[in-house]
């Protein structure tokens, strides 16, 4: 059993902050853009994590996105979702022509798109604070992550895509357990 998954760990995310003026959010809420109208940043108490945790500590555990698990927002292990996400490599790229040029090979998360990396979050997230259905707009991986996770705990998905999005993309959201409307 992946100890990351069922371990209780304390989350050091303070509050959420404003990207433009500073106005503090509450982290354990839900909100939209701040009333500003823009997003919103996680903030942390950096010095209580150091206190806490070492990066030998962080190193022995499984090597998947809730290995940082302190850094991240979610309080209840029970709100976890996961579809096996890893750490993702970084790969060099030796006939770039450029110096140390690395690039992160986000292809191999379960959707197959860096956009779960944010998802999978959100989810959580939303699972954490009660939310029964979620909607989105997009035209391709944002939609079938979300619906990949949402799907994976009982949250109920609604997929907003533009008329000419790809049939391939309607049907990979869709088949992830969304319900898709064309717009």
């Amino acid at each position: 059993m992946n100890q990351n998954l069922t371990t209780d760990r304390q989350t050091f995310v303070t509050h959420l902050e404003c990207s433009i003026t500073g106005e503090r959010y509450e982290a354990d809420q839900l909100h939209g853009l701040s009333r500003a109208g823009r997003p919103l940043l996680v903030r942390y108490d950096l010095d209580a994590v150091r206190s806490a945790v070492s990066r030998d500590t962080i190193e022995a555990r499984p090597t998947d996105l809730w290995r940082w698990r302190e850094l991240l927002p979610v309080r209840h292990t029970s709100n976890i979702v996961s579809l096996g996400e890893i750490e993702t490599p970084l790969v060099p790229l030796t006939k770039s022509g450029g110096p140390n040029v690395l690039v992160k090979d986000e292809g191999r998360l379960p959707t197959g798109s860096f956009k779960a990396r944010g998802l999978v979050m959100a989810v959580a997230m939303a699972k954490e604070l009660g939310v029964t259905k979620i909607a989105m707009p997009t035209n391709g991986n944002a939609g079938a992550a979300l619906a990949a996770y949402a799907t994976r705990c009982g949250i109920e998905t609604i997929v907003f895509c533009a008329d000419d999005t790809p049939e391939i993309n309607v049907r990979e959201i869709a088949m992830q357990g969304a319900r898709v409307w064309r717009v």
